[in-house]
Order: structure tokens, then C-alpha cells, then sequence
């Protein structure tokens, strides 16, 4: 088959020509909705348009937030271990329709590593985890748990679950997984060497002058042992190899170029919220071009900018958004004729060696001869002025911190206090779950709150740090907390109790909270940052 031929089917026919995959990238059920503004959560929510992952998402508080999330417009992954209670539960016993539903239920457990696949944690920016050991009476519950739940009667407790394996293991493993798979850490993974990300290289083919009659000829291929020393995500030190030899030989009036191209991306990248992307390569002292394509036409307009490389060192590329500017071909679009950089809608990604920069200048270190680039990853990524926001949140407990402590009077505590030891450590492996968290780097917000209730919303609202306090608090209230934390700086990075300043002996209504202004939970943080920074 002749090269040309290759290189149009490569592009634009049937893709068991090329032996490349017909699976389409991986994407969450909602991947196909475009949103055209970011989303508002109180504030710009500073997560692009990623997913939300919650987890324990049919509990009392994980259901509810849930729902919240969705309200705000938001893409949410829904990880349970009962597929048919969730779709009960959120989707009214309907699977979500992938082509416009914002809901994605997945099902998983914490507790088992390996069930957190890539897919699952693919596209996440937070996580917001509401899993915990289940607790019921001694003497049983109903299906709906409803003796559990309304969290005023007290009925001797005993555990389903092993609170080491869900609340200290679990989050350990939910936390490693986001850490690998996921976009949690500010930047959003979009081509890499790793085992889990390998296959996505598929999507890119050599785009050389044999188009226009040239003779330049590159491949693009993945070599085992090309990849940068001491890179832990690839074992067998895997990288892209870009390589070939660029000549004007017979090339078209503009001279000669070779490049990689991916096929139009289905769904096309979403990169809202974030500055620009970055390349981990080691480079050959060449000029290249990175282009990207905001449309679906083949030989559109284009977004490109140019990146010298040094020859034989690793180095990261970076390319902000702002760097690049509008082209037709090797033509620069003439300001009056612009249009905005669709992130929302990034179709084809081009990495190109051409003798021609733009306008009819020379890219200053083209020769003609072989080249080689080596490429580790390709990521988007967030810049230093992006405000720092939580992208781990975590329902907790209050009264975690008070088994064993010196001076504590059990007879005065809540019973998960008093009934630590008999309950499996459920408290202290809470604990240990939060260290986790606090130690994994991420931006975070610990909740703990008092005795959870089903009351109404909108209670007012008692804060603190150093676990002391006791008290009741609805789970309306937490996950509206939970929420709200998601967009707000000054809930990065806190650990803090809540509860209600209603007492256990009187009830809180519908009317009651009608009653009241809505509980502005910015405050809230700040407050809790004032008393942390006391």
C-alpha cells in the first residue's frame, strides 16, 4: 500500500486498516455533553469540567450529595456496590442514557484495590467520600435503615463491615487510585506511558509531505525502554518515539515537514479550567511545532505555537493557551478574522517538524536529515494563579480523636466513643483514614460531623477544631457542606466538628428552615480557617 494511500486511510478511513484500535477513547457516560460556561457552585467552580466522584453515594449523606452536585450541573460518578439499589436510588431504576444524563453509576468496592479500575477514576478532578463501615442495631433495622438513620433513639450498635478494611484501607485504596488514574493533582492526564494510559497512543499516525509529493517520512511507535530512568509509572521504561528523516527534496513550494497527528478525538477534549499543556520529552535540539485544532475540519484553522528542544536531555514543554495563536496552514489568521480558543471542543492534537514557521519565516534550527523525539507524557495543566481548592473530601466523624485520650469521661461521650473497642476500632481507624488524607498531598476537607439525623436542612450551624463538641447535625446540612467545598479556597487543607446548636430534645422542620436565611457555608470555612490559624 503506498504511502499517501496510508496516510488518508490512517486519517479518515476504517481503522482496521491501520490496526489501530476501534475503541473509542474512554470517557464517563456524561462525556458527550458539552457545557458552553463553566458551571457556578456559590463561585466558579475551579475543576474544569471534569467528574465528581463520590463514593458510598448510596448512603445517608453520599445520596444527597449526589444530588446536589447534579443540581449545580456538575458530572458525577456514582461508585456503589449495589448496582440495583443505586439506579433505584438516583435514576428512579433507570440506567442513566449516556447521551443526557450528568449521572454515571458505577460499581466498585473501596475495600478491594483492584476493583478501582482506571475507567472508574478516569477524568476525575475530586472525590468526595462518603463510604463508611455500616453500623446497624443488634436487634436488626428495616431495609431503608430507618432505625439507623434517624439518629435520635439510641439502639445498641453493632458492625457489618470491618472498619479497617473500609475506613482506613479503603480510603487508602480510593485515594491511590485517584492519585494514578485520575486528575486529582491539577493536572489532567491526557497521553501517557503508564500501563493504564498505554492504549491512547493509538490515536496518533505520521502526517508528512508524501501528502503534497514530499518525501519526508516519519512513524510514531512505542519502544520499550526509551522512556526516562526511574520513571515508576512505566516499569518497562516505555515512551513515544517520533522519528524519521525531514527533507525539502521534491517537497511542496513551502518545503518539507513531517509530523504526528491524532484522528478527530471522540468526544473531543474538554481542557476548561486549565492554563495549558505540557509535554515530557527528551529532545534532539529541533524546533517542533505543537498544534492543536479547535474544529472538526480536517485542514481547519489551527492553534499552534513553536518549542525549541534540547538534544539528548529530558525537559517538560510547556505551552499555555495563551502562547498560541490562530493559523491557516503556515498562515497566521489576521486579528479582526479570530475567534476564541474553543477548550471545550479540542478535536486533534499535531506535534510537527517543518522548515516554515509562519508568515513566511524559517523555523530557525530546521536542517534536513533523521530527527528523533522521545515523548513520556502529554498532560494539561493548571497554573499557579488556579486557587486552591479541595479535590478530596472526606465525611469523617467527630469524637475520633477521643478514644484513649487522657481525661476523657466515657460516661459523657457519644456511644461510638464509648463503644470504640466493641465496635472494631471504628473510631480509630476513621483516624487513620484522615491521616491518609491529610498526608496525601492533595488539597483536601475533612467534615466530621456529630450524630447525623434526617431533619431538615438550613440548622444553624456550630463549628470547631480539637474534637470536643457533641451534638446532633442534619446529613442535609453535611452534604451541603460537602458541596460547597468543592469551590471554596478557604475550605482547602481543614479538618473541622459540626453540629447543630438545636439540642437532641427538639425537633427541626420543614417550617423551621424555612424560617431561616440559607446558611452561607463560605462563612463557614472561613470561620473554621479563623479558629485553625487561632
Amino acid at each position: 500500500m503506498g504511502r499517501a494511500l496510508r496516510t488518508f486511510l490512517s486519517f479518515n478511513g476504517p481503522r482496521f486498516f491501520t490496526g489501530r484500535s476501534n475503541k473509542k477513547r474512554a470517557a464517563s457516560a456524561s462525556a458527550a455533553i458539552a457545557l458552553a460556561t463553566p458551571v457556578q457552585l456559590g463561585a466558579n467552580l475551579p475543576l474544569g469540567h471534569g467528574v465528581v466522584l463520590v463514593t458510598g453515594a448510596t448512603g445517608g449523606v453520599g445520596r444527597r450529595v449526589v444530588s446536589l452536585l447534579l443540581e449545580k450541573g456538575l458530572r458525577v460518578r456514582a461508585l456503589v456496590r449495589n448496582e440495583q439499589k443505586a439506579l433505584a436510588m438516583l435514576s428512579a431504576g433507570k440506567r442513566p442514557d449516556p447521551a443526557s444524563s450528568r449521572l454515571e453509576v458505577v460499581t466498585a468496592d473501596i475495600r478491594d484495590a483492584a476493583s478501582l479500575t482506571p475507567e472508574i477514576m478516569e477524568g476525575v478532578v475530586a472525590v468526595v467520600g462518603c463510604t463508611a463501615a455500616i453500623v446497624q442495631p443488634k436487634t436488626g433495622d428495616s431495609e431503608d435503615r430507618a432505625k439507623y438513620y434517624q439518629g435520635i433513639v439510641f439502639y445498641e450498635p453493632e458492625t457489618l463491615d470491618s472498619p479497617e478494611e473500609t475506613d482506613y484501607k479503603g480510603v487508602q485504596n480510593v485515594l491511590a487510585a485517584a492519585r494514578k488514574y485520575g486528575d486529582v493533582g491539577g493536572t489532567k492526564k491526557l497521553y501517557s506511558c503508564s500501563p493504564a494510559f498505554i492504549d491512547r497512543w493509538q490515536d496518533f499516525a505520521s502526517l508528512d509531505d508524501v501528502v503534497m509529493g514530499g518525501r519526508s517520512d516519519s512513524k510514531f511507535s512505542l519502544v520499550p525502554g526509551a522512556g526516562e530512568e526511574g520513571n515508576d509509572d512505566s516499569p518497562s521504561r516505555i515512551a513515544g518515539v517520533f522519528e524519521g528523516v525531514v527533507t525539502t527534496d521534491r517537497g511542496f513550494a513551502s518545503g518539507g515537514f513531517t509530523s504526528m497527528r491524532t484522528r478527530n478525538l471522540e468526544p473531543a477534549l474538554d481542557l476548561t479550567g486549565y492554563e495549558g499543556i505540557r509535554l515530557r520529552v527528551k529532545g534532539d535540539g529541533n524546533t517542533y511545532k505543537i498544534i492543536l485544532r479547535d474544529s472538526d475540519q480536517w485542514d481547519g484553522p489551527s492553534w499552534s505555537t513553536m518549542v525549541p528542544t534540547k538534544d539528548g536531555i529530558w525537559e517538560d514543554l510547556e505551552v499555555p493557551f495563551a502562547s498560541l495563536i490562530p493559523v491557516a496552514r503556515t498562515r497566521s489568521i489576521p486579528p479582526e478574522q479570530r475567534q476564541p480558543f474553543k477548550l471545550d471542543s479540542v478535536f486533534a492534537l499535531q506535534i510537527m517538524l517543518s522548515k516554515f514557521a509562519y508568515d513566511g519565516e524559517e523555523n530557525p534550527t530546521y536542517k534536513n536529515g533523521p530527527f528523533k523525539l522521545v515523548i513520556q507524557s502529554i498532560e494539561a495543566y493548571q497554573g499557579n494563579q488556579a486557587p486552591r481548592t479541595p479535590r478530596y473530601v472526606h465525611i469523617s466523624s467527630a469524637g475520633v480523636e477521643r478514644p484513649g485520650r487522657p481525661g476523657i469521661v466515657l460516661e459523657e461521650e457519644p456511644p461510638a466513643v464509648r463503644m470504640n473497642d466493641m465496635l472494631g476500632g471504628i473510631l480509630t481507624y476513621k483516624l487513620k483514614g484522615e491521616d491518609e488524607i491529610r498526608g496525601s498531598g492533595l488539597p483536601y476537607t475533612i467534615i466530621r460531623p456529630c450524630a447525623l439525623t434526617e431533619e431538615a436542612p438550613n440548622m444553624p450551624l456550630l463549628v470547631d477544631v480539637g474534637d470536643t463538641i457533641k451534638g446532633k447535625v442534619s446529613r442535609d446540612d453535611v452534604a451541603r457542606l460537602a458541596v460547597a467545598a468543592l469551590a471554596c479556597p478557604d475550605a482547602s487543607d481543614l479538618t473541622f466538628e459540626v453540629k447543630s446548636t438545636i439540642p437532641f430534645s427538639q425537633a427541626w422542620t420543614e417550617e423551621d428552615a424555612a424560617k431561616v436565611p440559607s446558611t452561607d457555608m463560605t462563612k463557614v470555612f472561613a470561620e473554621v480557617k479563623g479558629k485553625v490559624g487561632k
